[in-house]
């Protein structure tokens, strides 16, 4: 398995253990308190407790999810889809400005997106089988959603780890 770890300033650093289980991360952030991104893989969640670090999820991940419900519900997915790019169009108008600037850009802009976004995954649970490809988005936006939010006031963070899946993206290929 192959870990990438990654700062704000892009530099990172790779470890590889035998296996996908969590001890790579579990060891490197054991005294860590501070802001962490990653995606919803289950073995970081004994890392986000009280007084530990603090989760940021991806966007990207999200949007994925809707994309693959597509295929089988094109008009709800493609309403999630275009609501999550309008929330990236805001990251790429922000992401020249400083910290606090591109965070009130957020607040004035994303927050109000993403309280709409909120409803919108309340109405779309009822109309979508829990099991369906875009019930599985619904239910994933849904049970992340504190950590998607975490991006908005702090201008420090990212809205997607796109940055850490592009650096593996060379043992991919």
């Amino acid at each position: 398995r192959v870990w990438v770890y990654l700062n704000r300033e892009g530099r990172h650093w790779y470890e590889f253990t035998d296996s996908r289980k969590r001890d790579g991360p579990a060891r490197v952030f054991k005294d860590f308190a501070g802001y962490l991104q990653a995606d919803a893989y289950g073995g970081y969640d004994q890392l986000f407790f009280p007084g530990g670090a603090t989760e940021v999820a991806c966007w990207a991940h999200v949007r994925r999810k809707f994309v693959d419900a597509e295929a089988t519900d094109p008009a709800l997915a493609k309403q999630a889809v275009d609501r999550i790019r309008a929330l990236f169009q805001i990251e790429e108008a922000a992401k020249d400005l400083p910290d606090d600037a591109r965070a009130e850009l957020r607040v004035r802009q994303a927050r109000p997106l993403l309280e709409e976004f909120r409803a919108w995954l309340e109405l779309a649970e009822t109309q979508a089988l829990p099991k369906s490809p875009l019930g599985k988005a619904v239910g994933y936006a849904r049970n992340q959603w504190p950590a998607l939010l975490c991006y908005v006031g702090d201008g420090r963070l990212a809205i997607s780890n796109n940055a850490a899946e592009r650096a593996l993206r060379c043992f991919a290929v």
